[in-house]
């Protein structure tokens, strides 16, 4: 389901992010008619990042990127909030993980917090991925979303494709991680996908 490819208002796009997961997922939905930028081939920086809601943050990015190469721009602000933890990492999830090492210590760190706070309580396992996605058509006007999938932590790491907390995440109505999926029955369910569909909606209204 190519998202944006049958825009005709929409002939390139820069995609707003370094991290090169969200690129391939972005790129995919995005289709192979739109012409695709990357910040790596306009070296450009990153903005920093001191939005206090995935909205913000997207929206900043989004910005930033459009202002520095005048490129339509499509940003992403994500990230995993784990019931019982009060809703962290959050927005710092990235951040999070690199403080800690990378991702598969911050899994199991997840992992065994989790395991923390349910040692004498019912086992509250929720969870919930959340994406905003921005697009900036101008400088002045932008089209903000959010998507999210609720599901439950693991109690292991499991499945190596995806990436970010994908190998230890559990969406609702299905058995496996978001790791041992295949790579487009991911992309076609997650939290970045049900975003783009809202943005379809609203961009076809444009």
């Amino acid at each position: 389901m190519k998202l944006l490819a049958q825009n005709k208002k929409i002939k390139e796009i820069l995609i707003g992010t370094h991290n090169k997961g969200k690129i391939k997922e972005i790129s995919f939905l995005l289709g192979k008619k739109i012409k695709k930028l990357t910040p790596f081939e306009l070296n450009i920086s990153s903005p920093t990042e001191n939005g206090k809601t995935f909205k913000s943050n997207s929206e900043l990015k989004a910005k930033y990127f459009y202002k520095k190469s005048k490129i339509i721009t499509i940003s992403d602000d994500s990230g995993l909030c784990v019931d019982c933890l009060n809703n962290k990492p959050g927005i710092y999830s990235a951040r999070w993980a690199k403080n800690l090492g990378g991702f598969k210590p911050a899994m199991k760190k997840i992992i065994h917090l989790v395991n923390l706070k349910n040692k004498k309580k019912l086992k509250n396992t929720k969870a919930k991925f959340v994406c905003s996605l921005t697009l900036q058509l101008s400088i002045n006007k932008k089209i903000t979303v959010i998507g999210e999938i609720k599901g439950n932590i693991s109690d292991k790491i499991l499945g190596n494709n995806g990436f970010g907390f994908d190998s230890i995440f559990i969406p609702n109505g299905h058995k496996l991680t978001f790791g041992q999926m295949s790579k487009k029955k991911k992309i076609l369910l997650d939290h970045r996908f049900i975003a783009f569909k809202k943005l379809k909606r609203k961009i076809n209204t444009l």
